[in-house]
């Protein structure tokens, strides 16, 4: 099926936002996910086929790289209290220096935090080594959700994950030993997704939602449907990211923790937050520097349905940038 054509057909019966079916998020009672509002605090939406609400902006262990133990510790409480419940890591995140400052901040809000995990390793022995080393590090006994990283190949990563010595092995021992609540993969892979979704009935999909890859490079519609109609949380990366970093660009020199330019400005931050939170997203995670989350946690607070002029303005805008993800042929 040609791309145009899915989409013509994708948004009546899923619900996903394109110029047709606007009115559909013009009441937050017809928001694709439920969510629950507390005027001044992070809007919270349901995680999947639980009963858990999660705050919309998760707070990525990126932000705290970089950082003394201290700062680290009153980051994590300011968004605390602002209502982020939802926290994501992984080991790979600064050689574990993310795992190593969050852990402390962390500890005085775990038992009301949600706090997610991650593995690149695809074997059994791999994973488990690198599983008790991010608890200790972090200072748990539990991961609320844990996941398969950064999938990319259907060979190389679901496959192999799914092997006979693979670590989906280990991920369902540990969920049986109480030891993880939920399974879930992060993809910037449109193939890998889709493959990884087909062999297991996952949690969550931790994956990128962003207006310029969806509207300009039509990434991905079929992903976001096909989790939506197994009841998936879905989970978003790259909310804020603007387009490729052209070469020596000084907004990605500003920012060396992200790949791409991101997006700074705040009246164009909510302009891209209010597109990916349009979509059926439990929440986002914003780029991993300390201003640009709290950029996006101030905009959440106030953010509303996007609105038809929004959506003209999003396209147009879309059409002039290089997206950092494209569909793949």
């Amino acid at each position: 099926m040609e791309r145009r054509d899915f989409l013509k057909r994708g948004v009546f019966t899923t619900g996903l936002l394109t110029m047709d079916n606007l009115n559909l998020f013009a009441d937050p009672k017809n928001c694709p996910v439920r969510t629950e509002r507390r005027p001044g605090f992070i809007p919270k939406r349901q995680y999947g086929k639980t009963d858990l609400m999660l705050s919309v902006i998760g707070f990525g262990g990126i932000v705290v790289m970089g950082h003394e133990q201290n700062q680290a510790n009153r980051i994590v409480a300011e968004a605390f209290e602002r209502g982020v419940n939802y926290y994501d890591v992984a080991p790979s995140y600064g050689d574990t220096e993310a795992e190593t400052k969050l852990g402390p901040a962390l500890q005085p809000y775990r038992d009301r935090a949600f706090l997610a995990c991650k593995t690149t390793e695809r074997t059994y022995a791999g994973a488990k080594e690198e599983f008790e080393a991010s608890l200790k590090r972090l200072k748990t006994d539990h991961f609320d959700l844990y996941q398969l990283h950064a999938i990319t190949d259907v060979e190389k990563d679901v496959d192999a994950a799914f092997a006979e010595d693979g670590v989906m092995k280990l991920l369902r021992e540990e969920k049986k030993n109480g030891r993880i609540r939920y399974l879930g993969f992060s993809a910037h892979s449109h193939a890998a997704a889709l493959a990884a979704m087909d062999r297991f009935d996952f949690d969550s999909v931790l994956f990128p939602v962003n207006f310029a890859g969806y509207l300009e490079g039509g990434f991905s519609p079929e992903v976001i449907e096909k989790a939506r109609e197994k009841q998936m949380a879905i989970l978003a990366l790259k909310m804020l990211a603007r387009q490729r970093a052209p070469k020596e660009d000084p907004v990605r020199r500003q920012y060396p923790k992200c790949w791409y330019q991101p997006i700074t400005d705040p009246d164009e931050a909510k302009l891209a937050m209010a597109f990916t939170l349009s979509q059926p997203v439990t929440a986002a995670i914003p780029p991993g520097h300390v201003d640009l989350f709290r950029m996006a946690l101030d905009a959440a607070t106030e953010l509303e349905p996007v609105t038809e002029q929004q959506m003209r303005k999003l396209k147009s805008w879309a059409a002039e940038l290089n997206p950092i993800f494209s569909h793949e042929a």
